[in-house]
């Protein structure tokens, strides 16, 4: 009975381990957090839509799928070579036969070595060219996304999607599905030649699966909760990296660096904290599985000792010194890939939250679509047309209320009103950045829900108070990468709009580098750019929110000048709060609160001495003081 004492010990061993992990699991209470517009997706289906993209590769992944083959031969026959070895070594041998039987070992090896090379290189090339495809179309998808959409999803949780989670992804196509089935290969095949080889041994081994299966189990459940706090954590810091560091200039005006790093280092601290315990969920699950591997191993040098030491049988077969190490080899081989089996499931686990993430994204339908019968405008001569326009961003909180008002082809009309009156709110709608709720909008009598939105927007140019520059160089800025715009028409665009005053004076003229958001520009230089770009693509129509906003009055002075070059193109709407700018145009709409209260001429709203009358004289008295204080005449 004492011969039985140290495989009893094992057991309770084993037992008490998963006794603790059991309590565990049914302690730790796993909470699923809300990740703000996610929403739940099955593996399968999620499975099946990364299938998609992955079936124009199928013949690289069927060349993967038969080199793998020659790699778990490798993992089947290598034992029962080093088997035979220590036969050979252990009896009466001629050193051919060990010559021979090294060799075959050395030929396999090699071609397992050469195999996985080919398979790594091929799985590489085709992974990266599937996630190139999916960053594509991922992208592609958020250009479609309406302002308002994109208001409502943070640019950091965007980054995100496009950069970590596609990356997570790639490393599924790349490694994990294919390592995944080798796995699964490698432990039937290896459970199968150890059948053959000694079934009672291998019933012995099978005393550890249902521990193995029991630990994996757990294992998930805390891995799961581990990477989801680790992807939640990463959203995180890189929303608020991408904005503070875009509106940094604001923290150190303020001197608010120490309160943004102590904020910082609160997600940093906190991703700190997810990264350890997903780092401790693996430090326990590895070491267990490993102490499963050692007390196989121990049990099989104790059974397979005492029954060859002794000329025993165990079970009814005869254990050999070849046998025993065989089955050594074999056990390693059926462990590891168990434990890796597990961890790489849980990638697995972690790649399709990835893909449901980006699946997400691609599944939201822009708020802004076109219509089934949409037309493609060939021209437009720029008369536009509100009817009783209502519109709201949060419903019931009307924006603009029954607006309407009629614009002739050519015609310059400026919207001036208090903040929140609708102007910014009204340009933004004749280009569909936004969709209406109520009314009608015409352009050249044709409702602009009925215009397909890429042909509609060909035909507007706009001209923002925040003007943003891409990096690049002016050229680029200008043309968009539009590179059929021959160079003459640029220069005669930045001609038309002075810009040409500050770029002849640049060392390498159009092609003087930008950087990010044309930081090494002045404001009304990069106004003046705007203009350029937009004159290029010659427009029917330009829209102008606030162009000659917080400008210097030297610049100022050219800007009015491009704007009077400007209004003899085409129609020309108008947002300024400087009453100044606005005095020739054709039609001046008052707004207030959303409604149309006054509208006409300069001159014929003056004579009213209604709201644009009290607007300008206020504003008049306000600049003469300015020129009282500085003296100026």
């Amino acid at each position: 009975m004492y011969e039985w004492y140290p495989l009893i010990a094992v057991g309770a061993i084993v037992g008490v381990f998963a006794v603790v992990l059991l309590a565990a699991y049914f302690c730790v209470k796993d909470k699923k957090q809300s990740t703000g517009f996610e929403r739940q997706m099955g593996d399968k289906e999620i499975m099946s839509r990364l299938m998609q993209y992955a079936k124009p590769y199928r013949g690289q992944f069927l060349l993967v799928g038969g080199v793998m083959l020659f790699s778990i031969a490798y993992d089947m026959v290598s034992p029962l070579i080093i088997g035979w070895i220590e036969e050979l070594v252990a009896g009466d041998f001629a050193m051919r036969q060990i010559y021979r039987a090294v060799s075959l070992y050395v030929v396999i090896l090699l071609v397992s070595m050469l195999c996985s090379y080919v398979q790594a290189v091929v799985l590489q090339k085709t992974g990266q060219r599937i996630i190139s495809v999916m960053r594509e179309d991922l992208f592609v998808k958020i250009e479609s996304l309406s302002h308002e959409q994109l208001n409502a999803i943070p640019v950091g949780k965007l980054v995100t999607r496009v950069t970590n989670d596609t990356n997570a992804i790639s490393m599924m196509f790349t490694n994990l599905l294919v390592n995944l089935v080798k796995n699964v290969f490698v432990i039937v095949g290896v459970f199968a030649a150890m059948l053959l080889l000694n079934y009672e041994l291998t019933l012995m081994i099978l005393c550890f699966v249902p521990f193995i299966v029991l630990f994996t189990v757990i294992f998930r459940k805390f891995s799961r909760r581990a990477y989801r706090k680790v992807k939640d954590c990463t959203t995180d810091i890189n929303t608020y990296l991408s904005e503070n560091l875009s509106g940094i200039k604001i923290t150190q005006i303020f001197n608010r660096e120490d309160t943004k790093m102590q904020d910082f280092q609160e997600k940093s601290n906190a991703l700190g904290r997810a990264k350890q315990e997903q780092i401790f969920v693996f430090g326990i699950f590895r070491p267990l599985v490993y102490m499963l591997y050692v007390s196989s191993v121990l049990c099989l040098l104790y059974l397979g000792g005492r029954g060859y030491l002794k000329e025993q049988t165990f079970m009814g077969q005869v254990i050999t010194s070849g046998t025993l190490v065989s089955f050594y080899l074999y056990i390693m081989k059926f462990f590891n890939p168990i434990q890796s089996l597990a961890e790489q499931f849980n990638w697995l686990q972690s790649a399709l939250a990835s893909a449901e993430k980006v699946f997400t994204v691609m599944d939201l339908e822009p708020a802004i679509q076109d219509a089934p019968d949409a037309i493609e405008l060939s021209g437009v001569r720029g008369e536009i047309e509100f009817r009783d326009v209502w519109f709201s961003y949060v419903e019931g909180e009307w924006v603009l209320k029954g607006v309407s008002f009629h614009v002739m082809p050519k015609e310059t009309v400026a919207f001036v009103g208090s903040t929140g009156s609708g102007k910014t709110t009204i340009l933004s709608l004749i280009c569909r950045n936004y969709e209406f709720q109520k009314g009608e909008i015409l352009i050249d009598g044709i409702d602009i829900r009925k215009i397909k939105i890429s042909s509609l927007r060909r035909f507007f140019g706009q001209m923002l108070q925040d003007v943003f520059l891409f990096s690049g160089t002016i050229r680029s800025n200008i043309v968009l990468r539009d590179e059929g715009i021959p160079e003459e028409e640029i220069l005669e665009a930045c001609r038309y709009v002075n810009a040409d005053h500050f770029i002849n004076k640049l060392e390498k003229g159009l092609d003087e580098e930008v950087r990010e958001r044309g930081n090494n520009f002045s404001a009304g230089q990069r106004q003046l750019l705007s203009f350029a770009r937009t004159i290029v693509h010659r427009p029917a129509v330009m829209i102008l929110d606030e162009a000659t906003a917080n400008i210097d009055t030297e610049t100022e002075l050219l800007i009015q000048n491009s704007l009077e070059k400007m209004q003899n193109i085409g129609t020309m709407l108008m947002v300024a709060h400087r009453l100044s700018t606005i005095q020739h145009a054709d039609n001046i709409i008052v707004l207030s609160h959303g409604r149309i209260i006054e509208q006409g001429s300069h001159q014929a709203l003056l004579e009213k001495r209604g709201k644009y009358y009290r607007l300008y004289h206020l504003q008049y008295r306000r600049e003469e003081m300015a020129r009282e204080k500085s003296g100026k005449p």
